[in-house]
């Protein structure tokens, strides 16, 4: 292993954007069908089950259609509310 493979890398840019957003619990099951039909937007993943909370990885030239993704979901009432944050690949130990 050479002394380089151990460092983390901290260049924002080669990391997706974050996001998390609240769930109405009853509709999490729209949620996760309105983005496997829209391929390779994200990845979603439960942040928080018992809170309905889930985390989404977007790649930098996806952020527009997620955006607009989520954006008719929060009209449908299907997300509460939606928050953009730092990647917590880029400040957490994994």
């Amino acid at each position: 292993m050479n002394k380089n493979s151990s460092e983390k890398i901290h260049a924002p840019n080669l990391f997706c954007l974050y996001y998390v957003a609240k769930v109405k619990r009853e509709l999490c099951w729209v949620l996760s069908s309105a983005l496997r039909g829209t391929e390779n937007v994200a990845f979603d993943r439960a942040l928080d089950k018992t809170e309905s909370t889930f985390e989404f990885f977007v790649p930098h030239d996806m952020q527009k259609p997620f955006l607009e993704v989520m954006d008719y979901l929060i009209k449908q009432e299907v997300i509460v509310w939606l928050e953009e944050r730092e990647n917590r690949l880029l400040s957490q130990e994994v």
